[in-house]
């Protein structure tokens, strides 16, 4: 299978869902990440210009832990919007060369509108790809309309899991991608007293108690006309 994961930030899909990316491409699927944002204003002390770059190679060196091939739309924060034409465009450009069979985003509900805003324009591209006229600039066919997939927020607030991915096999690679963005994990634990990896890991083990594994990470599938199929996609 071809799995495509859109987060926002260089940093949001190895929080949310990298075990299970992880684990497709340990099975021989071909997995490609994308992060819509730049991460150009993540930190206090960095100019956004210098981070930018930063974050782009730490996303790149995450995605290479795992053997994911790695993609940026390179939008800066908090200007992220479904309304954005060229955004959507760029985003149905990527669906409709990699033609993925399931794709993975944010839900649509999270704590910062960054990433929702992520979500609905990761679906409406996705849609958007489906249409051969949409864009005439574009090469190559239509894609078909695929199942979308809503990972976890941000310590799983507000959030309730319909499925569950064991990655007891994978939580350390998680764990070592995640790591690759020293950029914000050294901010976060100097500043703000978080661990951050010690945070993904503890979420990692609650969503495992729930379906009794030792780590595991939720989803929630997108219920709309055209996104369902009688068979199980996620690892």
């Amino acid at each position: 299978m071809r799995i495509l994961a859109i987060g926002c930030h260089p940093d949001d899909l190895e929080i949310g869902c990298y075990g299970t990316l992880a684990k497709y491409c340990k099975q021989g699927h071909e997995v490609v990440v994308c992060h819509v944002a730049n991460g150009n204003l993540g930190h206090e002390e960095i100019f956004p210009d210098e981070l930018r770059n930063i974050r782009f190679r730490e996303a790149a060196a995450a995605a290479k832990v795992i053997g994911a091939t790695h993609h940026s739309i390179d939008a800066n924060d908090l200007y992220i919007s479904a309304e954005n034409d060229e955004l959507v465009q760029k985003l149905a450009k990527l669906i409709r060369e990699f033609r993925p069979d399931v794709m993975i985003t944010h839900s649509e509900n999270d704590y910062m509108n960054d990433h929702m805003q992520t979500y609905y324009a990761t679906f409406r591209a996705s849609f958007a790809a489906s249409c051969p006229h949409f864009d005439r600039s574009m090469q190559g066919p239509a894609a078909g309309v695929c199942p979308i997939f809503h990972m976890d927020t941000l310590a799983g607030v507000g959030f309730l899991p319909t499925e569950y991915v064991d990655i007891s096999d994978t939580i350390e690679l998680k764990l070592e991608a995640l790591s690759c963005h020293q950029s914000q994990l050294s901010w976060m634990k100097e500043h703000d007293g978080v661990d951050f990896l010690d945070l993904v890991r503890t979420c990692s083990k609650v969503r495992g108690y729930q379906c009794g594994v030792a780590y595991a990470e939720g989803f929630r599938l997108n219920r709309n006309y055209l996104r369902l199929v009688p068979k199980r996609l996620l690892p």
